[in-house]
């Protein structure tokens, strides 16, 4: 979601008054309603139907939602996912469904649904791949300018007095975790320049975690799930974010906050977090990046998983410290 948000604002600059609608998983609908240029959000709860398929509550929500495509006719119906699920969506909206040919769109078949296919290439960051994609479907040249994410519509809490960094220890993939005892060590040398840190939690598992890691260290606070405004205001008033490659790390770089992203398995060349003040730190490892959810290195490691050895606190501290030149506060 995020990764689409500069392609809105490229849009509305190329083609004056153009407004979209948003089709979204009701987890993240929050997100399109902070860019200026989205007028009606329409959750989805994909996921959720997939377990009660033939449930009525399911049946009625499905009805529900073609009532709310079919109520108006649109210059175009845009596939940005290039999934099968996103393509079947298309058919249930008036107007000229448009997306990524068979060669693409990550999941081929879904191209079939298309009426107007569009070529981009698929080696390149997600980012460029969103802005091109959009370009070519609405019929304007691609401009040379940095991705614009346009957050102005996104309510902001005020700066706290405190001074902190906010680490971003959770991820899907397991072989996306950096190593525990490693952001128990990252968290006293944030301690030891004078700043508090906040463990962001999205479930039991991340809690638990951040809990023993703030039981390590005395300036950690384990925070319990936020919502998605909350935990953007959270972010935009920390000096610095530590990231995995997690959804919240790209809103962080999104939100121009110093970040340093961490990325083992994945290649930072293709989805990495994209901001004034971002850095990539990739593994330098023989099998990295493996795009694997499982590690399959089994040579002795002092860590798991092994690549991570090439991205120690120390190292990572440097990186921090070369984006916010710290100072020492005293609490």
């Amino acid at each position: 979601i995020i990764h689409t948000l500069p392609a809105l604002t490229d849009a509305g600059r190329a083609i004056p008054g153009m407004t979209f609608d948003w089709v979204v998983e009701n987890t993240f609908a929050e997100i399109p309603r902070w860019h200026p240029l989205v007028g009606e959000v329409i959750p989805i709860a994909l996921r959720q139907w997939r377990k009660g398929l033939f449930s009525r509550e399911t049946r009625l929500e499905w009805q529900q939602l073609r009532q709310r495509l079919q109520a108006q006719q649109y210059d175009v119906i845009l596939d940005a996912q290039g999934l099968v699920k996103s393509a079947f969506l298309t058919y249930f909206a008036k107007g000229l469904r448009v997306g990524l040919d068979f060669k693409s769109a990550r999941e081929s078949l879904a191209s079939f649904a298309y009426q107007r296919k569009c070529t981009v290439n698929f080696y390149q960051h997600a980012i460029v791949r969103m802005r091109r994609l959009f370009s070519q479907a609405l019929g304007y040249t691609l401009p040379e300018t940095a991705p614009d994410f346009d957050l102005t519509r996104l309510p902001l809490s005020p700066a706290p007095a405190e001074h902190y960094l906010v680490f971003l220890h959770g991820t899907t993939w397991e072989t996306k975790l950096w190593p525990e005892a490693y952001w128990i060590q990252l968290a006293k040398l944030a301690e030891q320049a004078g700043y508090r840190v906040k463990l962001s939690s999205g479930n039991v598992e991340e809690m638990e975690r951040a809990q023993r890691i703030a039981r390590a260290c005395t300036v950690v606070d384990a925070l319990p799930r936020l919502a998605l405004s909350d935990m953007a205001s959270l972010l935009t008033n920390a000096k610095a974010v530590v990231a995995v490659d997690t959804g919240f790390g790209h809103l962080a770089a999104a939100l121009n906050v110093p970040t340093v992203s961490l990325y083992g398995p994945t290649n930072p060349e293709y989805t990495g977090a994209l901001g004034k003040t971002s850095i990539h730190l990739a593994a330098q490892f023989p099998c990295s990046p493996c795009m694997k959810r499982i590690c399959t290195y089994r040579e002795p490691s002092a860590v798991t998983p092994a690549c991570y050895e090439t991205l120690p606190p120390a190292y990572v501290w440097e990186q921090v410290k070369r984006l916010i030149n710290p100072t020492i506060h005293n609490y």
